[in-house]
């Protein structure tokens, strides 16, 4: 009996140490991101959230901000930035954006437009669909300043947009023409201009939450996603989706939302400095973006994921149709503030 007992204290001991090791390996995802320095003496603290994984150089500015503003203030705000969904999914963090409980959040471009129609003039197709028109965008005033101050009014300010690459299709299948794609059950955003888009181009498409998506990919309940190659790649969606076809209809973006009251209430020194970090770090990370998509394309095709155009006919068909969500959205918009941004874009 004692020699049974010594033996199954040895194999408890084992299996705890064995279970000590296992947990010990399990690296903290965002362990790369931790701060270089003890935020706890800070005089004020900037809770920012984000759905999305700071692998993405349009999240990953989260962190590129948080260390210059704590360098430049000499520690006296901390940017506390929470991505991966730590603080919940978006429509939950935008209300707590509201009311102060959250005080940032990089918001998706698809998400944003619930908070303000104006905001969805970055998610109508074919406007602003190239990185360059992107960063015309922000360079010019007359278009920028109505996005930046549409949310106003709930208290909210749009202080700058990073992003995560240009949206097209990711499917199981290979997409080469619109016949094919009429195939295809798309995972769509929950947004409003999305589903108009799609609803406008006569494609079958399921709204559905982000993280149902790989179970639904994987049980076929979804054949296809609207989405960027740089979030496929890193997402690991490629892995069962095997086939993009370049759309290139939009600019998904990650936009700087800000609670105002808040801001207003930092002593002007400190706001001085947090706006012209973000404005900075902004700008750099929108030309890794760009970096980023061409390589994660060039990975994915290293890993056997295949690349696709429509025909110039299909693609001028998908143009056609979102006329008509541009005849819907002019009056939530504004019809004169979308034909300025399609002109000048269109330059």
């Amino acid at each position: 009996m004692t020699r049974l007992l010594q033996l199954l204290c040895t194999v408890a001991v084992l299996v705890l140490l064995s279970f000590g090791s296992a947990v010990a390996a399990k690296k903290n995802p965002l362990e790369a991101w931790q701060p270089k320095f003890d935020p706890s003496g800070a005089e004020f603290t900037y809770l920012l959230s984000c759905v999305g994984h700071p692998a993405i150089e349009g999240v990953a500015v989260g962190y590129s901000i948080r260390d210059r503003v704590w360098q430049e203030t000499n520690g006296r705000l901390y940017v506390d930035f929470r991505p991966l969904s730590q603080l919940g999914g978006e429509k939950d963090v935008i209300n707590k954006l509201k009311f102060g409980a959250v005080q940032g959040m990089l918001s998706s471009s698809v998400a944003a437009a619930n908070i303000a129609p104006k905001y969805g003039i970055v998610n109508l197709p074919f406007v602003v669909d190239s990185f360059d028109k992107l960063d015309r965008f922000r360079a010019t005033p007359e278009l920028w300043v109505p996005f930046r101050d549409a949310a106003l009014r709930q208290g909210i300010v749009a202080l700058d947009f990073t992003g995560y690459g240009s949206y097209g299709w990711a499917t199981n299948d290979p997409v080469r023409s619109l016949t094919d794609a009429s195939r295809v059950n798309f995972r769509i955003a929950q947004a409003p201009v999305n589903i108009d888009t799609y609803k406008a181009w006569g494609l079958k498409f399921t709204v559905m939450p982000w993280p149902d998506v790989p179970q639904a990919l994987q049980t076929g309940v979804i054949s296809g996603l609207d989405h960027t190659p740089i979030v496929c790649n890193i997402s690991k969606k490629f892995t069962i989706a095997r086939n993009y076809t370049f759309i290139n209809y939009a600019q998904g973006l990650y936009v700087h939302l800000v609670n105002k009251r808040w801001l207003d209430r930092l002593p002007e020194d400190v706001r001085a400095i947090f706006l012209r970090v973000v404005a900075e770090e902004s700008a750099k990370a929108r030309s890794l973006v760009r970096q980023q998509e061409a390589a994660q394309i060039e990975a994915a095709r290293r890993d056997g994921v295949a690349f696709h155009s429509l025909p110039e006919k299909d693609m001028a068909a998908l143009k056609a149709g979102a006329e008509k969500v541009y005849r819907i959205w002019e009056g939530k918009i504004g019809p004169d503030y979308l034909k300025k941004v399609r002109e000048e874009l269109a330059r």
